[in-house]
């Protein structure tokens, strides 16, 4: 009784906080957990900040403005179709940690802080082994017609495959990691403002150069972002 209870506070708590989810939901599809990310389907050129929400038949990337003019993005995986899940690790990065989250040949990347990927991973595999088990419906959409020597159609069954999870760690450069890319993007912004601050008080001389550089490092901040996406 504590446990159900526990789940409707979750699911309430999570609808009256995510705005316009409840419109989204499935029947009977209930909000597990919700957490901040970066979402990347593969669909889109960019990677999109929203909620990452796990119901108890989807995984979800969603958020819903108002003002001042009303956007949707929705996203899912439905969890019964998930065949792969990896945590990556890149190197350089490490407060940020990556879910790979892979449905046949569409795959998924889901960015946060390490934390917030660890209870990600550990919440979405105790669903699917919960409520996406192997069942089945599973073992039914890998059934096959097969024509036998004598030209007769013989049915066929083969054994759904599992979902497979594991860890990953990846080799990155440092110049083409995130902290570099902060630290260029830093170290531009503060070239210019003192670039423009010796400008006013001291000249045009000194001022100038300092702002070109910064201006520099900026333009190269996005440039490495952009190639990374």
């Amino acid at each position: 009784m504590v446990l159900v209870a526990n789940k409707i506070n979750t699911t309430e708590k999570i609808l009256a906080q995510i705005k316009g989810l409840r419109n989204h939901l499935q029947p009977d599809e209930e909000p597990l957990l919700t957490l901040p990310g970066i979402w990347d389907g593969g669909q889109e050129k960019r990677s999109t900040a929203c909620d990452i929400i796990l119901t108890n038949q989807r995984l979800l990337g969603y958020y819903f403005v108002s003002f001042p003019r009303e956007r949707i993005f929705l996203d899912a995986l439905t969890l019964t179709k998930i065949r792969n899940m990896v945590v990556r690790e890149k190197k350089f990065e490490p407060l940020f940690r990556e879910l790979l989250v892979s449905e046949g040949q569409r795959k998924l990347y889901i960015r946060a802080p390490k934390q917030k990927i660890e209870t990600l991973y550990t919440e979405l595999r105790s669903a699917i082994e919960t409520y996406a088990p192997m069942s089945k419906t599973s073992v039914e959409e890998n059934v096959e017609e097969v024509v036998g020597d004598s030209g007769d159609e013989q049915v066929q069954t083969t054994s759904p495959t599992a979902p497979a999870y594991g860890r990953q760690e990846i080799n990155t450069s440092f110049e083409s990691s995130n902290i570099a890319i902060v630290l260029l993007f830093m170290g531009g912004l503060t070239l210019e403002i003192g670039g423009a601050s010796l400008w006013a008080t001291v000249g045009q001389a000194i001022g100038l150069p300092l702002c070109i550089a910064g201006f520099v490092l900026v333009f190269a901040a996005i440039v490495q972002r952009r190639q990374r996406r």
